[in-house]
């Protein structure tokens, strides 16, 4: 099995929620009520885009990294809600 390192951007939605899109993976876009649950999701869609790929012999995007091959640094901003 490999496993492959994609970039995400994640923003909130003026109605709730949060949605993901990748820039290196067409077709990638996950929505849910939470951070965790978009990016959950988001990994759910983005493997079955893989797979489809493979499955149909289509060339994979030139961004996907293999995961031992790229060390990861994330940098990201965190919702912190505090009660004044």
């Amino acid at each position: 099995m490999s496993e492959f390192l994609i970039p995400i951007s994640i923003e909130p939605l003026e109605e709730g929620g949060y949605l993901a899109t990748s820039s290196v993976l067409q077709g990638l876009i996950a929505q849910g009520r939470t951070i965790a649950e978009t990016i959950e999701i988001a990994e759910d869609v983005a493997r079955k885009l893989i797979e489809s790929c493979i499955e149909h012999g289509d060339i994979l995007p030139s961004g996907l990294i293999p995961s031992e091959k790229q060390k990861v640094r994330l940098e990201t901003s965190i919702p912190v809600p505090v009660e004044i």
